[in-house]
């Protein structure tokens, strides 16, 4: 029996969201705030015996901050299983009530946690009128938590998920529409109070490694202590008889020292004197306080484990932050072994963001190693060590959009070959896409290491900052990941940055043409020829893909950054690709030319020569913030971004204001005047136009004005 789905409905940052599982290993992949650890707070409550009394008591935090109003709508968390277990007491759990009895046993049930308002209000509810807007908020105004009421259901048939579903149970809040039926029979019957699923099946929970030491030194979350509490029930009294009587010899042992004896003495007739005898304690002794019952002093043992230096064992305290999480985790584990060994007929483990100072080798390690027979193990993580290892068609991502924590299920709608495809090629790198808030996708080294420097040093911000990623696909087969970006899979933006390889040099063929003049032209129409090829494929491939654009250069990267006006910066690291004076002028002369045949071969040439990832790397020593950045590019980062907010427009302004008050004849008082005009934009006292008509009239030979006119 393993969990094949989850739905939260109202629940924290959740207001409508369907996550999917299979047997195995599954990932939970989200960036902060995405609700990793409400979700795994959700499946606990239904499953987890340590929660149940949590279950019982929901919270007005606990309902989607989104609602209008949380009174009268209803929490639903709701996890459906496949493969169930065939055995009677399982069986009892979801055949019952509205449970298809005349099917006899079933292979998939659900089991549901519904947290609603009492009969009383619900009664209230189906009797207003429809439409009745003010007798809706007369009833809602006067509910509190405290009337709400937690019920637990099995083998519903209700589409959770479904707005409608959801208006013909709960209620039609807009519109003021209620059901006259109090227990819809798809929500499922209540489950059986003899029976539980939390005492048929074994369930862990790894929590978030934040600061193991605190718990091992605490009684209620010592893993060790769990482990030998599980133990000590099993110690045959017999066993320990010896050691409890040498505990006991020693503890008499200690008594009878005569410094004990005698300080004891000490302390007895001081306080006799100070207080009398009617207030002074009627015995006091001084012992160790080593027990010796079996139990109390099997549990009194302590970890202790060598690190670094050999022959030494130290306490938890004293190990490093990966190797107190190592051994936390993996007593966790243990724990996990000792529940599964009690022949449950489900084992559930989950772990949350197990990779906490964890080295990169023993996070893949760990993946792979975690792999136990009957059982479902869910993992949420940051790692992209992780992702890496993990089966994408076990992954849910969690996102935000507009404002709301949404699933995503990347394999979702592709076929086994693409799913390879995608599998094969999440590295630890790429992988880096799947915990985005968005993407842009380029085809080399270039772009990978350029774009961000420009971007950087013209807008005073990072890509990081922009919530876009940038992700090296190292070829031109963006098909094989750019699929990920769908409305069926993960709703969030990507561009593709690639070059049309138009060429810029007379391809016609001559008879009196080089051999190496004759090669160039051979390749550049090959080239030219897969650059047109590749457009009208991207093009068909992205067609009527609202989270995907594809942006292409006219030629290649290198050509077209010197064509939009940055010969410049090439030409002042001709001294670091040549050595030899004569070509480092004739090859300025052709930088600085306005012929793109000479601008474009001599920049290729230099490029090749030193290799481009190296010809990228010294380029970006001399980009500042003067540099233009080409427009296909411009549009590429926008478009992922998706759309540039007030917020980002007013930072990037300030920093170039900064730039300008360095520069030398700078006007301190048109600085200052537009400075006052850039906080009235970020107080909504003027609009983006008026914003950039300010900045244009202020700074006209500025760069960044080229960039404002095209947001």
């Amino acid at each position: 029996m393993h969990i094949s789905k989850l739905c939260l409905v109202n629940y924290r940052n959740f207001p409508n969201t369907k996550l999917l599982f299979a047997k195995g290993i599954n990932t939970i992949i989200g960036e902060n705030g995405s609700g990793k650890t409400n979700l795994f707070r959700a499946i606990r409550l239904l499953l987890d015996d340590n929660m149940l009394r949590s279950a019982q008591k929901l919270e007005e935090k606990d309902f989607h901050r989104g609602l209008p109003n949380w009174q009268g709508h209803w929490i639903i968390i709701s996890l459906e299983f496949d493969e169930v277990s065939q055995d009677e007491v399982i069986q009892s759990l979801f055949l019952h009530s509205a449970g298809n009895i005349e099917d006899g046993k079933v292979d998939k049930a659900t089991y549901n946690l519904i947290f609603r308002p009492k009969a009383s209000i619900r009664i209230q509810l189906s009797q207003l009128e429809d439409g009745d807007k003010a007798g809706l908020a007369a009833i809602t105004r006067a509910i509190t938590i405290d009337d709400y009421e937690t019920v637990f259901t099995g083998k519903s048939i209700a589409d959770f998920n479904d707005p409608a579903t959801y208006a013909a149970i709960v209620g039609d809040f807009e519109n003021v529409r209620f059901s006259d039926e109090l227990d819809p029979p798809e929500i499922g019957g209540r489950t059986p109070g003899i029976f539980s699923i939390t005492k048929e099946i074994s369930f862990t929970f790894v929590q978030a490694l934040r600061d193991v030491v605190a718990d091992f030194q605490n009684n209620r979350t010592n893993p060790l202590l769990t482990l030998l509490k599980s133990k000590s029930g099993e110690i045959n009294p017999a066993e320990f008889v010896p050691i409890t009587t040498k505990v006991k010899d020693l503890n008499v042992a200690i008594e009878e020292l005569s410094d004990v004896k005698e300080i004891r003495a000490d302390i007895r007739k001081t306080i006799n004197d100070a207080a009398g005898d009617a207030y002074s304690p009627s015995s006091l002794s001084i012992r160790s306080d080593l027990s010796d019952e079996a139990d109390r002093l099997f549990q009194s043992l302590k970890l202790f484990v060598g690190e670094s230096e050999p022959g030494y064992e130290g306490a938890i305290h004293e190990l490093s932050l990966g190797g107190a999480n190592l051994i936390y985790l993996t007593l966790k584990l243990l724990e996990f072994k000792y529940q599964k060994s009690k022949q449950s007929f489900a084992n559930f483990l989950l772990i949350e963001e197990p990779e906490a100072h964890i080295h990169t080798h023993i996070q893949k390690t760990l993946f792979d190693k975690l792999n136990y027979p009957d059982t479902q193990v869910i993992y949420s993580t940051h790692s992209t060590h992780i992702s890496e290892v993990s089966n994408v068609e076990n992954v849910n991502i969690l996102g935000r959009v507009d404002g709301r924590c949404e699933a995503f299920q990347p394999s979702a709608g592709l076929t086994t070959d693409e799913i390879g495809n995608i599998q094969r090629y999440l590295d630890a790198v790429r992988s880096n896409l799947l915990f985005a808030k968005s993407v842009a996708l380029v085809e080399g080294d270039a772009e990978e290491i350029l774009i961000p420097i420009l971007v950087k040093n013209v807008f005073g911000i990072s890509l990081d900052e922009l919530g876009v990623s940038l992700i090296n696909i190292r070829s031109t087969g963006f098909e094989n990941v750019a699929v990920l970006f769908h409305d069926e899979r993960i709703r969030k933006r990507c561009s593709i940055i690639t070059d049309l390889d138009a060429a810029f040099i007379d391809t016609t063929p001559d008879p009196l043409d080089t051999k190496a003049v004759a090669n160039s032209k051979t390749k550049a129409i090959g080239a030219q020829a897969a650059g047109i090829l590749r457009k009208a494929t991207l093009g068909e491939f992205s067609k009527d893909n609202p989270w995907l654009e594809v942006f292409f250069s006219d030629h290649t990267f290198e050509v077209d950054f010197v064509k939009t006006g940055n010969s410049a910066n090439v030409v002042s690291v001709l001294n670091k690709v040549y050595k030899d004076g004569p070509t480092i002028a004739t090859s300025k002369a052709e930088l600085e030319s306005n012929n793109i045949v000479a601008y474009g071969s001599r920049v290729l040439t230099m490029a090749n020569n030193a290799g481009k990832g190296w010809f990228a790397i010294l380029l970006g020593k001399a980009i500042d913030h003067h540099t233009v950045i080409p427009d296909y590019i411009l549009k590429a980062i926008f478009f992922a971004h998706g759309g540039i907010s007030k917020a980002v427009i007013s930072n990037i302004l300030s920093y170039r204001l900064e730039l300008i008050r360095k520069e030398p004849g700078s006007d301190p008082i048109t600085i200052a005047a537009t400075a006052g005009k850039l906080e009235d934009f970020r107080n909504d006292k003027l609009d983006f136009l008026e914003i950039r008509a300010a900045m244009l009239q202020a700074f006209p030979a500025d760069e960044i004005n080229n960039i404002l006119a095209g947001i």
